[in-house]
């Protein structure tokens, strides 16, 4: 079973699509996926569904939801021409709740997971080109926002946010790696973007700083951090952390070459110093 979340949902046993198209049976193939060959208990998978309020028929509608997906996997092993194998074996019923068995398939996430841990490990070894280019390939697994067309109930968009976090942190490691190579110029046009995306993301704003400083743009440097204190001053009631406020110091008072690529202390989002 080939596993995809990180885009649109896409499950594939022997090439072959098992994803349904209805959208209670898409949200409990999706959760049973996230949670690929582990039990997914059942109350999980009717909180999910129905939150608080699940009908009287909850367990009998989810048994329906699982025999329409068995329905699938079934034709997709019969396409395939697999003996010796049931949709029960890879869809599993078990005390208290299902497991989707992966038999050994690619699970997109797991994969970027991977790919993300060896790009972190290059940043503490200082093989900053390693690292860039394990980040990136750990990047280029997401086609698109997680799970873009499922219906997200509490459990799935906790998931999504935990993958969107983990995104962002891959993302910010990687622009790291590129600035410790010397790419301020190349990486302008991408922070241009991300920062108007993520408007109050400090780490991504240094970087951005650094870049344009260093690209000689000292200006357009402290801009930037003026344009985020404003925000969150506004929206959060926030000052820059001490650590951005010094890097705004070093702009004004330092030459491109002497300011650093980011000092480790910046923070993501301010909301991660609220608490």
């Amino acid at each position: 079973m080939d596993i995809e979340v990180l885009g649109a949902l896409s499950l594939r046993e022997h090439g072959i699509s098992v994803t349904p198209t209805a959208p209670k049976p898409r949200q409990v193939l999706a959760l049973l996926a996230l949670h690929a060959d582990r039990v997914v208990q059942v109350s999980s998978l009717i909180e999910e569904l129905w939150d608080d309020e699940p009908p009287r028929s909850a367990r009998t509608t989810l048994q329906t939801y699982v025999l329409q997906l068995r329905e699938l996997i079934g034709e997709a092993l019969a396409k395939a021409g697999e003996e010796g194998v049931t949709a029960k074996d890879i869809l599993v019923t078990l005390p208290g709740g299902y497991r989707l068995n992966t038999r050994g398939g690619r699970v997109d996430f797991r994969e970027f997971e991977k790919q993300a841990g060896a790009g972190y490990r290059a940043m503490d070894a200082d093989d900053f080109s390693g690292a860039a280019r394990r980040l990136r390939e750990a990047l280029a697994l997401w086609t698109g926002p997680a799970l873009a067309d499922v219906t997200a109930g509490s459990r799935i968009g906790l998931e999504i946010k935990r993958l969107d976090e983990a995104r962002l942190c891959a993302l910010d490691q990687r622009i790291e790696a590129d600035l410790r190579r010397g790419r301020h110029r190349e990486l302008l046009s991408e922070l241009t973007v991300l920062v108007n995306r993520h408007r109050m993301h400090e780490s991504l704003h240094g970087q951005f700083m650094v870049a344009l400083h260093r690209s000689g743009r000292r200006g357009d440097a402290l801009n930037v951090y003026q344009r985020l204190r404003t925000t969150l001053v506004r929206e959060l009631g926030l000052e820059p952390s001490a650590t951005l406020s010094r890097l705004q110091r070093s702009i004004l008072m330092a030459v491109p070459e002497t300011v650093p690529a980011r000092d480790a202390e910046i923070s993501g989002p301010p909301m991660a110093r609220m608490g």
